[in-house]
């Protein structure tokens, strides 16, 4: 297992099965992604740089794509997820919508590799 997989290991079922998800559906756009850590967070890297990140805390999970302008071009798409610049929370009771994921995963790439 790696970082992300021994992270996730340790939690609730419903929140690592939620976190799976958004890893899986990160890996449907990026398979060549690498499982690691960035910033102190278990995370996908692309090419050494860190695609995204995730993380459970007490009262939320939260992903991290590590861009504020990719938060910003999926906003629209985030009514009634608490947002800042660097993290979108949301619980395994109101999972992000996996299009979403895997938009925020394909514009992130696009800033790592270019077009």
């Amino acid at each position: 297992m790696g970082s992300v997989d021994d992270s996730l290991a340790a939690l609730p079922a419903a929140d690592r099965a939620c976190l799976q998800r958004v890893i899986a559906c990160a890996g449907e756009v990026r398979p060549d992604a690498q499982d690691g850590v960035s910033y102190g967070l278990p995370a996908l890297l692309l090419g050494g740089k860190p695609l995204l990140g995730v993380a459970a805390t007490a009262r939320h999970l939260a992903l991290y794509p590590f861009s504020p302008a990719v938060i910003d071009a999926v906003a629209p798409a985030l009514d009634g997820f608490a947002r800042s610049r660097g993290t979108i929370r949301f619980t395994a009771a109101r999972p992000l919508p996996d299009d979403v994921v895997r938009e925020i995963v394909r514009l992130r790439s696009l800033e790592i590799t270019g077009p």
